[in-house]
């Protein structure tokens, strides 16, 4: 099934479509055969991967019909009923290990005798006599042209905010990726895709289910409700954005980018959820929060006046308001003395919101990490954020706009490596800044600067002080985007350069995802999620150490066991003496 996936397009992009993906020839034929078949599609002008069972004849073709262009229908059903002709003249099968189905039917005239078709038919009758269950598959089967569905004409305007560089700006042709594979339902094993399928075991709820409606939508076949589609808006709301489907999925759909899209079209003359409001906009509230931390603490943190406020936020009232730190980091940074010169120079660390605001000793760790390492931290000096809360909410004009802002602080910094230390906003400005701003040169540069503190650490193998070393190895919670989009491998290289020992690195999400779990109404989703991997590992090793990187890791760890897990920069700062950085 994997294979399908992989060959959907070929090395240059273009489109390769199933419907000749199954033919069968005897072994001993098929060099000859496969030598005619690249004649014909020579003759048709037409380019195709192949893969299969080549030791029992049968050949798996991904071919480019062109199915998206004027006249593409005509050109598939001449292709399909010469290469009809060519597996029967080699003794073989339309058909070698599927079924015919409705995309193979009409051509069966060609493989089988009328007497044959005929015993079809009447085999058929039998048991089916009304003709109700699943007609026009093998017996009276419609034109091989009738229900291709990429010919119906786009009728919604699409106009995406969104790039989508790797398919030519067209929305329709990014969510046409998905082709079906099914690897978002497997329920084997462990996986980071997708994780709202594995909890609740629904096909609505999986990246196929999501691509299927918005395929629909686009083509018009949703009661023409288009970008206002409740049934989208419904199917969408219970995908966590981990974008295991980027690095998962054998077509690399890309759920969480095609829901910011859908979100941003669908609200834009409706009354967004409250949640959109609180935690969409939650760079802008802690910012005014943290000029009077302590009062806000403590009307949210309070058992009067918590609840009240989180549900007029739209937020969980088991979830609750995280506490605000009383400093900023950005703050503590102006008053610091700052290094000269570093062996390794300077880097640019992009002060998040969640570690500025809420979790600021990680940031501080990092800086004494970097110094003894040999680099030279250097902080922008304006305000930066990279723009996720708005962009996981769908509201990409508001996120446009502050990344705007944000290069223009990050230009005057200099054009050295910018460590971003919350995977999250690493990936929003590696991957999403370009897809949100492909105009702007300055996007462009910040995309590639960007580094996590692992592949900085790696880069120059990085070895912290000898300590005494931690006998327990511990559980390492990665956060969904260091697995689906920014990679693990430096962070595995600097746990073992450094002695950090990992006995269980999990593969799943952890529930929380960002805002997904503090909004309301997704609490037992999110609980579900959890319990499929970080649970049953925690309670597991109870005492074990625990590595996560992703404050929403964090924050879902300690709401379920109690236990603080810690950033890589806090475990390799605990390693350093009190002068050292």
């Amino acid at each position: 099934e994997d294979g399908a996936g992989y060959s959907a397009r070929l090395a240059d992009g273009t489109k390769a479509w199933p419907g000749f993906e199954d033919s069968a020839v005897p072994p001993d034929r098929l060099g000859a055969y496969l030598s005619e078949l690249r004649s014909l599609l020579d003759q048709h002008n037409m380019q195709a991967i192949s893969y299969g069972h080549y030791g029992e004849g049968c050949i798996h073709l991904r071919i480019s019909f062109g199915l998206e262009q004027t006249g593409g229908a005509e050109r598939y059903e001449h292709f399909m009923s010469d290469a009809a002709d060519l597996v029967v003249r080699h003794g073989g099968s339309l058909s070698g290990e599927h079924g015919d189905g409705r995309s193979r039917g009409s051509l069966l005239e060609r493989q089988f005798s009328p007497e044959m078709r005929e015993a079809f038919a009447t085999f058929r009758s039998l048991w089916d006599p009304a003709g109700t269950l699943n007609p026009g598959i093998i017996v009276d089967p419609p034109s091989i042209t009738d229900d291709l569905r990429i010919t119906t004409p786009t009728v919604l305007q699409l106009a995406p905010a969104q790039a989508f560089s790797g398919d030519d700006g067209d929305f329709r042709s990014a969510v046409d990726r998905c082709i079906g594979v099914g690897r978002c339902v497997s329920t084997q094993g462990s996986t980071l895709m997708c994780p709202s399928f594995r909890a609740t075991r629904d096909e609505q709820n999986s990246t196929r289910g999501r691509a299927r409606l918005l395929q629909e939508m686009v083509a018009g076949s949703l009661a023409n409700d288009g970008w206002g589609s409740a049934e989208v808006r419904d199917a969408l709301d219970l995908c966590l954005a981990c974008r295991g489907c980027v690095s998962q999925c054998p077509t690399s759909v890309d759920m969480a980018s095609y829901k910011s899209e859908f979100l941003d079209h669908h609200y834009r003359r409706r009354l967004r959820p409250p949640s959109h409001y609180s935690l969409g906009w939650l760079p802008l509230w802690l910012k005014l929060s943290s000029r009077l931390p302590r009062l806000v603490n403590l009307i949210t943190r309070s058992r009067l006046t918590g609840g009240l406020f989180a549900r007029l936020a739209g937020i969980a009232p088991s979830r609750g308001i995280p506490p605000i730190a009383h400093r900023t980091f950005t703050r503590d940074w102006r008053r610091r003395n700052h290094l000269g010169t570093a062996p390794h120079g300077q880097v640019v660390l992009w002060p998040d919101t969640f570690n500025n605001h809420l979790t600021p000793d990680v940031a501080h760790d990092a800086v004494r990490v970097l110094e003894a390492a040999g680099f030279e931290a250097i902080v922008p000096g304006r305000a930066v954020c990279c723009g996720l809360t708005w962009h996981t909410t769908g509201q990409l004009g508001m996120a446009k706009r502050v990344l705007k802002r944000s290069l223009g602080a990050v230009e005057l910094a200099g054009n050295e490596p910018v460590l971003v230390l919350e995977p999250s906003c690493a990936t929003m400005l590696r991957s999403d800044l370009p897809e949100l701003l492909p105009d702007d040169p300055r996007a462009i540069s910040l995309s590639r600067r960007v580094t996590t503190l692992a592949e900085l650490l790696d880069g120059i193998e990085y070895v912290a002080p000898p300590s005494p070393p931690d006998t327990r190895p511990a559980i390492a919670q990665p956060h969904c985007h260091q697995q689906s989009v920014l990679g693990l491998d430096a962070d595995r290289r600097v746990c073992e350069r450094n002695g950090i020992e990992i006995s269980k690195e999990l593969e799943g999400c952890c529930g929380l995802a960002g805002n997904f779990g503090a909004e309301a109404g997704h609490e037992e989703i999110a609980q579900r999620v959890a319990e499929l991997e970080l649970v049953p590992a925690l309670e597991a090793d109870p005492d074990a150490p625990l590595l996560a990187d992703g404050f929403s890791c964090r924050t879902q760890i300690e709401s379920l066991s109690g236990k603080r897990a810690r950033h890589l920069a806090e475990v390799l700062a605990e390693r350093l003496s009190p002068g050292d950085g």
